[in-house]
């Protein structure tokens, strides 16, 4: 049973409370009383909001069932249908013209382009790995990875003929980014043999080399001919280092596993941490204790002869949780508190350490906080987000609009009405983003009564998708967002296949995304490479307008396919493999996202906005009858076997089919059977429910 002490009526758990008290007030000089009190105010304004939202959700929801019930086996109108959204509220008239407002904004947010990490907060060390990211070497992303088309390295030690291939491929890059008066960079002598075609990329010299820039992003090229790699060089470079993460998430969101008070304080402690510029993590490797913390700056000599930096780290975001779950961390009058709410006052406390100035580094340069709001249905939903930071603002007595929101366009009732959504939040706007997986997984609940849903692998070419995905560029562009904020798109989950990475991922900034997520570091550097190749600013400027809110409203049902037992049988053990392998990790481990082996054993970085399509297409198919009961059990049993085999070299694995009636394998069963129920299709509540479960009994 959870103790808690009393602050203001609000009962907080011991060590949140204390930590807030001895670790976040403080160094603000901020009086505990005082916040204490104001936080009681404002879960007083902002829990019956929250709640109310909430309803509306549901309301709108069953309205959409009853309207599909009712016209079961007549063909869909797209026009009635239209017409009925626009009646319940579902679709809100346009705002009109408007350019948003949002001031002080980091460089690597409004005016540069470049890769973004997502990052577990409760992962120290990853943390570290995503905030270190802003330079990568380019020698070690190609010689590790399938990028380059040349033969693997062979082991023991240094291949010296990959090593050769890297080296030329690197020499290419430079050739096509910092093209030369004369030659090729694979003929230079030197540092000092180096004249430009255009010198007005030669940024200047730091303490390894030359640094240059191209499309906004930095390039070092590093001279060493004592090094390993340099001595065999005929210039004596030794490494081709990239500007890569300009961003990162901090994420509390989709890629953790926090369902209480101790979980919620790690992921608190790392967010001060990266604020504070102290987060440290020591490990062990080859026989050795290592630590790891964030980089300092990179510094270098311009032109004139005067000492310049660049910042060393990722710019930092931190993404909340939604407005749906709520954490026994506090409660108010009795019930926990909207987990939304506490991520947005802790989180804005911790960072206003950063606006005071009292970190080693500094994250924003521009005095701003930089929250990620996952999740959000419509556009009261995000008026609710603005009212919310800026009451957190006056808590904190932090000037209006410090705390920027990047909006995640997640969501159909989002989607359908996003320039609302985005003038709801136009003064502190820096983001929108598609989070396509999250995205599919509410396309399929909003419409589970409509009738049985085409299969995964189609629903990428899907007209809706298609909509969503230029609209969101289009709808961004017509507001000014070019230059002020993130025009984002979404995650490359597989991070062995970077050779696939590298032909496909160049689309985003061909689509006018000026950032995109890469799952490691490594894939950063590799990514960066195109925003050299591609300047999405000038793409941007000849987009066509967005997309066809019809477009958008097109319900991708498989009307009139006839599948085969074996293709329903394929989609069926593909969604309950995909199920349990992440299932398995979340609730027994608590591990929110890792490198999950599919259906063809190839690791996809999984989080739970891919659980959310799995197990809503599966409970689709299930209400309509493509599927039954006791097929899904046989699958999710023969996946069980398949899973448990591919985690058989880790030691905290717990088989799953020894283990049928234990809180993974009956979460996995709960998430399908119960996924019609589910609010909006989230997996959160049952996977909450079971992780705790399993929390107490291990103790």
């Amino acid at each position: 049973m959870t103790h808690y002490v009393t602050r203001a009526g609000i009962e907080i758990d011991p060590a949140l409370a204390a930590f807030v008290e001895r670790d976040v007030l403080p160094p603000l000089g901020r009086d505990a009383d005082g916040f204490w009190q104001g936080l009681a105010a404002l879960l007083g304004e902002f829990v019956p909001r929250n709640a109310a939202l909430l309803q509306t959700r549901e309301a709108l929801q069953a309205k959409i069932d009853a309207w599909h019930i009712e016209r079961a086996g007549q063909p869909h109108d797209a026009g009635a249908y239209r017409a009925f959204l626009e009646e319940i509220g579902y679709l809100v008239p346009e705002p009109g013209d408007f350019t948003i407002g949002t001031q002080n904004v980091d460089p690597e947010i409004a005016t540069m382009a470049g890769p973004q990490l997502v990052v577990p907060i409760l992962n120290a060390r990853f943390l570290l790995n995503a905030a270190n990211a802003r330079w990568g070497s380019l020698y070690d992303a190609l010689y590790g990875t399938d990028a380059l088309d040349a033969p693997p390295a062979r082991p023991g030690g240094y291949d010296e003929e990959r090593g050769a291939a890297v080296i030329a491929e690197a020499r290419r890059f430079l050739d096509e980014t910092l093209p030369l008066m004369e030659g090729s960079w694979a003929d230079i002598s030197g540092p000092d043999a180096i004249a430009l075609k255009d010198e007005g990329q030669r940024v200047g010299t730091t303490a390894k080399g030359l640094l240059f820039r191209n499309n906004g992003l930095h390039i070092e090229v590093q001279f060493d001919r004592e090094s390993a790699i340099g001595k065999t060089d005929r210039a004596g470079i030794s490494d081709v280092v990239l500007e890569a993460a300009l961003t990162t998430i901090a994420d509390c969101e989709d890629s953790v596993a926090a369902v209480d008070a101790e979980d919620k304080l790690l992921a608190y402690r790392n967010w001060l941490g990266i604020n504070r510029g102290d987060l440290a993590e020591s490990f062990e490797k080859g026989g050795q204790t290592l630590t790891r913390e964030l980089a300092g700056d990179l510094t270098y000599t311009d032109a004139s002869d005067t000492a310049r930096s660049l910042p060393g780290r990722s710019l930092v975001f931190v993404r909340n949780v939604g407005h749906l779950m709520t954490n026994p961390a506090m409660l108010w009058k009795g019930d926990e508190i909207p987990e939304g709410i506490l991520d947005a006052v802790m989180t804005s406390a911790i960072a206003a350490q950063d606006v005071a100035g009292l970190g080693r580094y500094g994250n924003s340069r521009k005095g701003s906080i930089y929250i990620v709001k996952p999740k959000m249905h419509g556009h009261e939903e995000c008026a609710f987000t603005n009212d919310l930071f800026a009451t957190v603002e006056d808590l904190l007595d932090l000037p209006r609009n410090t705390i920027k929101v990047g909006v995640m366009d997640e969501e159909r009732r989002t989607s359908a009405n996003l320039a609302t959504c985005i003038h709801a939040v136009k003064d502190r706007i820096v983001f929108i983003n598609t989070g396509f997986l999250d995205r599919t997984g509410d396309e399929i609940h909003t419409s589970m009564r409509a009738g049985p849903m085409m299969r995964k692998g189609e629903m990428k070419n899907a007209a809706w998708l298609k909509a969503y995905e230029a609209r969101n560029v289009g709808i961004g562009l017509k507001h000014g967002l070019s230059g002020r904020a993130q025009i984002g798109k979404g995650m490359w989950a597989a991070p062995d296949l970077m050779g696939q990475m590298m032909l496909e991922k160049i689309g985003h900034l061909r689509a006018g995304a000026n950032t995109a997520w890469v799952p490691s570091p490594t894939a950063a550097t590799l990514h960066a490479i195109h925003y050299h190749r591609e300047d999405v600013f000038e793409i941007q400027q000849g987009l066509p307008d967005a997309a066809a809110l019809e477009e958008l409203l097109t319900i991708p049902l498989a009307d009139g396919t006839n599948w085969s037992q074996d293709e329903i049988a394929e989609e069926l053990d593909n969604n309950c493999q995909g199920l349990l392998g992440y299932v398995v990790r979340w609730v027994d481990q608590g591990v929110g996202c890792s490198k999950v082996p599919d259906i063809n054993d190839v690791g996809l970085m999984e989080d739970r906005a891919t659980l959310r399509i799995s197990s809503q297409h599966i409970a689709n198919w299930l209400l309509h009858g493509v599927i039954s009961q006791d097929q899904v059990m046989d699958s999710l049993r023969r996946m069980a076997a398949k899973v448990d085999q591919q985690n058989a070299g880790d030691p905290l694995y717990e088989p799953l089919l020894e283990n049928e009636d234990g809180a993974a394998f009956s979460a996995a069963k709960d998430l399908i059977f119960k996924g019609v129920e589910q609010p909006s299709g989230y997996t959160e509540p049952l996977l909450h429910r079971w992780r705790q479960q399993k929390k107490t009994a291990s103790g």
